[in-house]
């Protein structure tokens, strides 16, 4: 599409305009794309044979769909004293997954957890959360969980479970055997102190703790050049300039729900501030961070050594002796640090687990006089806490035979450890082996006792994520299986109390809350003492000759041949929650892909090697290799590929097992660290049908009309409306333009509420928490990879993410545009190596003259005195009139009965059993086959606030009332509020901090949405 002399497109598809695209994009029945060996017929119905179905069997499943499920009232015989039934409670909580922490607060109805939102206490997360945050709540009803502990794989009690690991502990002690305890990284610091007392009990005792995505190599720089093994915080708010070396901080490195917040901080524009930070990001592949900078460049992973080197010569006055570095985003990035008004305010950070390069990073922003302001030993963060060296040579000793027992504490190394093939082998000579794994995992499956750890919303714990910061977490349910805190049984095998509440509660009055009160902590769920101690650096060492020689080796001037980079996703992380379809079916921010990994190639490289989207290839290194479809990625640095990890599970449950490939072994252990990265790997094309990728980023496509309205920093200051849109209506010869005429009835004379949101396109920065967290409290269901391919994902919310370029296009073929003479197979050639990236938040616009409302011939669809569009269920025939009418292809359709448990939705199982229902929201309707559904701007939510405000007598607060959308979200992008409250923040956004940015999509259309958009504005130098 091309708006303000810019070309903006979804996809390559889009942008291809492929034969396939352009049919799939005019055919109002999507083609069924079946998987390979399915027996699933195509379903592609024109519309004369879709009406005549209708007057006959569908009219019969349209009724079907009317009828509601058997609900049956079943009153508290001794009700608790805490439960309502209808009212909500929540509890304050700690979410921690290895060393990703959020303080988070559970909402529960009747006793069950079904939402998680963000603790606003929490000055680390300051409420926000993410896709696997919100996601979580799900995995405590995944049936795949173990449902008692297991010895040699039968089910056992935990009498006969602790009584033969004792007796084993005690033999292999008696000798001085070698015992590890194997973890990610602990947060905890009274898991810490419980394992401390199992090592008082057996001395011979280590524990090693390992992060399946390695910091290492920063630990390590700290140590060399601070006498500190730790990492450091970072404070992103304060940085004018930010430069990034394939660290994804917006998505998936050390703090991610952190630095969001804090980067949101300095893109945030009004009237009285217009400065913005200046971002400059060096990637492989195109991750969430590098889709928001300002200046990105790709880079192959071998040459960031000798761009940080660079960089390092051209801020510090001593230089290493590396070869020189020609590029002009480098040299701006330099300037801008350089720049003397900036000194203190930049932050220069890199995702590179190598000791030198990291120690080169940390000479850089002592040179900049960044430690204290941006950057801070005083206070370090303890979220990677693993060490490489020391799983190493656990790993070596396992293999020679020199452990005795093994403890895996919520690790799974077999799976995601580079070596996890070596160690399986290995396990088989351990004489004890255990496992606190949830489920039977690839480690798990290998070990002779498996001592199943609650979920964390079935347990005490605590945290703490930052030196001086604390949280606790509480148990919100009582656990569902027979499972224990793997702390009690830790606790109990070293001769202790195994009450773990009692233990924690001592360690905390003992030793962190100092005389303050326990309750009032748990009440708040964070603990955060002002006085911190700490004193930050100010100077360093390090032999520069060293870490040249480093440099030198890994990052030889000159490769040859295709170099693979391994990342990890926004959605499934590292893997560990791989069997919740919910993460599965999030569309990835980027690629816009769910349910598979892939080998991402740039355009130039596919065109070069004859490859084609979803064409089978076999990318192999030296040691490992698999067979995964191409994917081509824009942004994707030249004659490189890269993979994501997290992928190919063969034990963690139905809906997890088989998707993807596993490609953690491709990492390599060099100079003491893991690294992400192979250079020298072949990409080999093969033979058959192509794999079909289920991407959602052209399903919902707005045909080429003006959508994404944006502008440079340096234009906004001279105009705040620059970049604006603005549609006009006039004769063809120029005169006087006609009056707009309206069909609707006019809709503005809400008494009481009208209820609106804002959208900041420059802080949303796309990370999908609000998909996941929409699918949460609405009851949104899982469809499945299949239907998926079939362009029926249900999700209400989406994340539009557009590319665009200042080139003009150049046509080739016989090609017509979608306004003209129709639509032909051309090709646009438009440069798309490096494209400007933008994401939008798209659900029901909530129209005051909406186009659904007009076609609906049953009023399923109407409007409320209060601004909202409406949806009647059961009143909804299922003729989809209103999603084809609909501008912004909002509205979602039930071809099945999705939640019901049916054999073809073969990966939804997680929701598809009587336990995974329990996560359901009672105040939201499960909606069935043949019923239209979209955003309902949480309706339940509207109403319980104004229940609670009319019980207490009063106005509601601002604030008071918002959407699941904008709660989850960590930078603020997304306001919710009552246009009429004058002092709100929807109000004061539109009409006083942002008037001349604000537009609403498809304005030409005179539907008049009750959502507006701030235009995108980027820190660009014009050319």
């Amino acid at each position: 599409m091309k708006d303000n002399n810019k070309v903006f497109w979804k996809g390559v598809e889009e942008l291809g305009n492929s034969p396939e695209f352009v049919k799939n994009a005019q055919n109002e029945f999507p083609e069924f794309l079946p998987l390979k060996n399915s027996s699933e017929e195509s379903n592609g119905t024109d519309r004369r044979d879709f009406l005549k179905l209708l007057g006959f069997s569908v009219a019969a499943v349209s009724l079907a769909a009317c009828e509601a499920p058997v609900k049956k009232a079943i009153p508290y015989l001794n009700k608790p004293e805490e439960i309502e039934p209808g009212i909500a409670n929540y509890y304050a909580s700690t979410f921690v997954d290895g060393g990703e922490y959020c303080s988070v607060l559970v909402k529960t109805r009747e006793g069950r957890p079904i939402k998680i939102e963000g603790n606003k206490l929490s000055s680390v997360t300051k409420g926000g959360t993410n896709g696997r945050v919100q996601a979580s709540v799900l995995s405590l009803y995944d049936t795949a969980r173990i449902q008692g502990p297991l010895i040699k794989g039968a089910a056992a009690t935990w009498a006969d479970l602790d009584k033969q690991v004792g007796v084993q502990l005690g033999a292999i002690a008696a000798t001085g055997g070698n015992i590890r305890i194997v973890s990610p990284t602990i947060l905890s610091p009274t898991t810490k102190k419980a394992i401390a007392a199992f090592k008082a009990k057996y001395p011979s005792t280590e524990h090693v703790q390992y992060d399946a995505n390695s910091s290492y190599g920063i630990l390590k720089a700290n140590q060399t050049s601070f006498g500190q093994a730790v990492i450091p915080s970072y404070d992103f708010s304060k940085a004018e300039v930010i430069v990034g070396f394939g660290a994804d901080f917006l998505g998936t490195w050390i703090s991610p729900i952190e630095f969001v917040s804090q980067y949101a901080d300095t893109r945030r524009l009004s009237k009285t501030k217009k400065t913005m930070s200046q971002h400059f990001q060096f990637e492989t592949a195109l991750s969430l961070t590098g889709s928001n900078a300002d200046y990105r460049q790709p880079i192959k992973p071998s040459q960031e050594g000798l761009f940080i080197a660079e960089l390092y010569n051209k801020i510090v006055s001593s230089k290493v002796s590396t070869t020189p570095v020609k590029n002009d985003v480098l040299d701006k990035a330099a300037a801008a640090l350089l720049k003397a008004s900036n000194r203190g305010k930049s932050l220069v950070v890199s995702g590179s687990n190598d000791v030198n390069v990291q120690i080169l990073v940390n000479e850089i922003n002592l040179a900049l006089g960044n430690y204290g302001t941006t950057i801070s030993l005083a206070t370090p963060s303890f979220q990677k806490q693993g060490n490489d060296e020391a799983m190493n040579t656990f790993i070596n000793d396992a293999v020679a035979g020199k452990v005795n027992a093994v403890i895996f504490y919520g690790s799974n190394p077999v799976f995601d450890h580079a070596r996890g093939a070596e160690l399986a082998k290995a396990l088989s000579s351990v004489s004890l082996t255990v496992s606190f794994a949830d489920r039977v995992d690839e480690t798990a499956a290998l070990t002779k006792f498996v001592a199943p750890d609650h979920h964390y919303l079935e347990a005490w714990g605590d945290a703490e994520p930052r030196a001086g910061f604390y949280s606790l977490g509480q148990p919100s349910i009582s656990p569902i299986f027979k499972t224990r805190a793997a702390q009690e049984s830790l606790l109990l095998w070293s001769g202790n109390s195994g009450d773990y509440y009692e233990f924690l509660k001592s360690n905390w009055i003992s030793s962190i809350l100092g005389g303050a009160s326990w309750d009032q902590a748990l009440q708040d769920g964070v603990f955060e003492p002002k006085n911190k101690s700490g004193v930050e650096v100010t100077a360093s060492s390090f032999d520069r000759s060293a870490v040249e020689a480093g440099i030198i080796k890994n990052y030889p001037a000159n490769t040859s041949g295709i170099e693979l980079k391994l990342y990890e996703k926004i959605g499934l992380g590292t893997g560990s929650q791989a069997n919740n379809p919910w993460l599965q079916e999030l569309p990835d921010p980027i690629s816009k892909a769910t349910w598979d990994n892939y080998v991402a190639v740039s355009a130039s490289y596919a065109k070069a090697n004859a490859l084609e989207q979803g064409d089978r290839v076999a990318v192999k290194s030296a040691n490992y290799s698999v067979e995964l479809p191409v994917l081509i990625q824009p942004g994707q640095a030249g004659n490189t590929v890269s993979i994501a990890i997290g992928y190919g599970r063969t034990h963690v449950g139905k809906c997890g097992d088989g998707v993807g490939k596993n490609v953690y072994p491709f990492a390599r252990f060099v100079d003491g660290s893991v690294l992400d990265f192979v250079t020298g790997v072949s990409v080999t094309k093969l033979g058959g049908d192509k794999y079909p990728i289920a991407q959602t980023q052209t399903h919902h496509t707005l045909m080429a009309r003006p959508i994404i309205q944006d502008a440079l920093l340096s234009e906004y200051i001279n105009d705040p409306s620059a970049g604006r849109f603005k549609p006009t209506v006039s004769t063809p010869d120029g005169k006087k333009a006609p009056a707009l005429v309206d069909i609707w009835k006019d809709q503005h004379h809400q008494p009481n509420h009208l209820w609106s949101m804002s959208i900041d396109l420059n802080t949303c920065l796309g990370c999908g928490a609000c998909v996941i967290a929409c699918q949460a409290e609405n009851n949104v269901p899982v469809v499945g990879k299949k239907e998926v391919l079939n362009a029926r994902e249900m999700h209400w919310i989406r994340i539009d993410r557009y590319y665009s370029s200042d080139a003009e296009p150049t046509k080739t073929g016989e090609y017509f545009t979608s306004d003209a003479e129709g639509i032909g197979y051309g090709t646009l050639e438009i440069p798309s190596e490096n494209p400007q990236v933008t994401f939008q938040p798209m659900m029901c616009q909530h129209c005051n003259h909406a186009p659904c409302e007009t076609v609906c011939p049953v009023a399923a669809t109407t409007h409320s005195s209060e601004g909202l569009n409406q949806m009647t269920y059961n009143r909804c025939i299922g003729t989809r009139y209103c999603a084809n009418n609909c501008p912004y292809k909002v509205r979602r359709f039930n071809w099945f009965k999705y939640f019901d448990n049916e054999e073809k939705f073969d990966k939804n199982v997680a929701m598809n059993t009587s336990l995974g229902r329990m996560v359901l929201n009672p105040d939201v309707t499960v909606r069935s086959r043949g019923v239209m559904e979209k955003c309902s701007f949480c309706v339940q939510k509207i109403q319980e606030g104004k229940l609670k405000a009319k019980k207490e007598k009063r106005h509601i607060v601002d604030g008071e009332v918002t959407t699941a959308c904008a709660a989850a979200c960590a930078t603020g992008a997304i306001l919710f509020g009552d246009l009429r409250d004058v002092e709100g923040k929807v109000y004061q956004e539109r009409n006083v901090h942002n008037p001349e940015r604000t537009y609403t999509v498809l304005e030409e259309l005179n539907v008049q949405p009750n959502i507006t958009y701030l235009t995108k504005i980027r820190n660009i130098s014009k050319a």
